[in-house]
């Protein structure tokens, strides 16, 4: 997959709009990207060890940083910064983001967890 023709970080920080060539931009809030970073520290190394994130509602993005040609990492403001989103991830989390949003919001509720 190409890179996208544009990564715009929101003036409040808690938005990044990805817009690939010829398509829709995609924006991702940065409460979805963090709870849903592929790093292993939120997704572990095996579907049993992925981790429910809870309490970032709040959470800004704090810098983007290139990954190759292939990448950005994603700093954000809590210090996570281990996350690599590859072009596909970005755009994947684009295509299937309200399902996504809902399963996240799901495990919080059946975990007694909250977004704050």
């Amino acid at each position: 997959m190409k890179p996208p023709k544009e990564l715009r970080v929101s003036k409040d920080r808690k938005l990044l709009t990805v817009t690939f060539d010829g398509e829709t931009p995609i924006e991702l809030p940065a409460e979805m990207l963090r709870v849903l970073s592929p790093s292993a520290e939120v997704q572990g190394h095996s579907p049993e060890q992925r981790v429910t994130v809870p309490g970032k509602r709040n959470v800004m993005i704090a810098n983007i940083e290139p990954v190759g040609n292939y990448a950005v990492r994603i700093i954000f403001d809590d210090g996570h910064d281990t996350g690599i989103f590859t072009w596909i991830y970005l755009h994947r989390l684009g295509e299937e983001k309200a399902e996504r949003w809902q399963a996240y919001l799901d495990e919080l509720s059946e975990k007694g967890l909250s977004r704050d």
